[in-house]
């Protein structure tokens, strides 16, 4: 009974939420271009299945995917192990970030452009090939983000300076990466943080830094979202350089 009020409430938080973007949609179409909504059958199923699915996957977050890294953080913590804290930071940010779905559409997207650009060669094997190593290229640099904020917590190093000289490798890569390269680099760091990466990544760090004596799940807990959506530009645009 308990989950089913949850999942209610749910459903009235995530309509409440997705409401101004029906309200913008609806304003902009008949009001200022003044035609009629196409496909409007097709488009309450689909807003129905989006409310359902944001929902639901809320839902999971709260009952699941929460709950299972903090429970991991605090166990390694207590094994005392740094080396397979780091391992298990490392696999956790490459292993979500390669499942990411907006990494994949961009990397094919990217792929398409690249052919389409003469970048690459025009073939499905060469597109497939490009979109990998985008792919790739980007979990290595999520997961070499998540030990080094990992490592941020177990030492209490200011996240500040990292994100500084973070931001200052972003900008000198940018003046040697090619030029087409640049924007898909910067898109990257967007898309890896999303519906898969963020809830477990989140609760890594706030689990890590509950359990660690003299760090606070406030102040430490959070940042390493922000070094996942840094170091993939970097990354990425090493990547170009090196094709």
């Amino acid at each position: 009974m308990n989950t089913v009020r949850r999942l209610f409430a749910s459903l009235i938080s995530s309509f409440r939420d997705l409401l101004p973007i029906f309200i913008v949609i609806a304003f902009f179409q008949l009001v200022v271009l003044q035609q009629p909504i196409p496909n409007l059958g097709s488009l309450l199923i689909g807003t129905v299945l989006v409310l359902l699915g944001l929902s639901l996957f809320i839902e999971g977050l709260n009952l699941g995917l929460f709950p299972l890294g903090e429970t991991m953080a605090w166990n390694f913590a207590r094994k005392g192990s740094l080396s397979w804290l780091l391992i298990f930071a490392f696999a956790l940010g490459f292993g979500t970030t390669v499942a990411e779905p907006a990494l994949i559409k961009i990397a094919e997207e990217a792929a398409k452009i690249a052919a389409n650009g003469g970048m690459i060669e025009d073939s499905i094997e060469a597109m497939h090939e490009y979109a990998q190593g985008l792919r790739y290229t980007v979990a290595l640099s999520v997961g070499f983000a998540i030990v080094l904020g990992v490592l941020r917590i177990v030492k209490g190093w200011p996240v500040q300076y990292l994100i500084i000289g973070g931001y200052i490798g972003v900008v000198i890569m940018t003046a040697f990466a090619p030029k087409e390269i640049i924007g898909i680099a910067y898109d990257s760091g967007g898309v890896t943080t999303s519906t898969v990466t963020v809830p477990l990544v989140t609760a890594l760090g706030v689990g890590l830094a509950s359990s660690i004596k003299g760090r606070n799940p406030m102040t430490d807990g959070f940042g390493l979202i922000a070094f996942a959506s840094l170091t993939p530009m970097i990354f990425v645009m090493f990547y170009g350089i090196m094709l």
